[in-house]
């Protein structure tokens, strides 16, 4: 390689990195996000719900600032091949990082409905639970990909089976309640939207790490692992 080419590659990778620490930043954001919806459920904290709320809006503004920086990389370094790879992944997980902290506001919205009801079983501390081992999925996948650790990122993609089947678990849980008492219906049904949404979760951390094993290896990894038990009731939407 030339001179000029080193330069080019040079500030590419200086470029890539800049844009990979607006990921970690907001992989940061989505983790806290995670738990503290998760927490203020379990503890009906409204205030901290409403905290994970107005912080959705800093995750937001992140991924902007990823795609914007993504767009001038491409204008100005005309990357190909691997480096365009490596680009491509980090608009993709940015994409993801955001549609998980969605997931988290929208649990927070459904705590402060819920703070106004009885509670229901051990639902909360089940479901945060289910979020904390979303959130060290989603660590890891984050770290797997600084790294690139294709075998941590596999690794991660697997447990989210783990993560299907405790949202089958507590599905059928919300239907024995509410077949046993009317009175919690209502609190099921929030509740199931926010292990819906915990679940979705799941499915986007796992797109993060199949994005690390593609740009490691250059392939996508084929869909050997079958999804947990899909129901029909499904209010979370997409």
């Amino acid at each position: 390689m030339n001179e000029h080419g080193q330069h080019i590659a040079s500030a590419f990778d200086r470029d890539l990195e800049e844009a990979q620490a607006l990921i970690a930043k907001m992989g940061g954001l989505v983790e806290a996000a995670i738990l503290d919806a998760a927490k203020s459920l379990d503890t009906r904290d409204v205030e901290l719900a409403e905290q994970v709320r107005a912080g959705d809006k800093r995750i937001d503004a992140l991924e902007e600032e990823v795609n914007e920086a993504a767009a001038r990389i491409i204008a100005l370094r005309a990357p190909v091949s691997r480096d365009l790879r490596a680009l491509l992944a980090v608009i993709k997980i940015s994409a993801n990082l955001e549609r998980v902290g969605d997931y988290a506001k929208n649990m927070a919205k459904r705590t402060v409905l819920l703070a106004e009801m009885e509670r229901v079983g051990g639902a909360d501390a089940a479901l945060r639970r289910m979020a904390r081992e979303v959130q060290e999925m989603l660590k890891d996948a984050l770290d797997a990909y600084l790294r690139g650790d294709a075998d941590l990122a596999e690794s991660v993609r697997d447990r989210d089976l783990d993560v299907d089947q405790m949202y089958t678990s507590l599905f059928r849980e919300f239907l024995t309640f509410m077949m046993e008492d009317p009175r919690t219906i209502t609190p099921c049904m929030h509740l199931h939207f926010i292990a819906k949404n915990t679940e979705r979760m799941g499915d986007h951390v796992t797109s993060i790490a199949e994005q690390v094993i593609y740009l490691v290896t250059g392939t996508m990894p084929e869909e050997s692992r079958q999804k947990g038990d899909r129901t029909s009731l499904d209010p979370a939407g997409a």
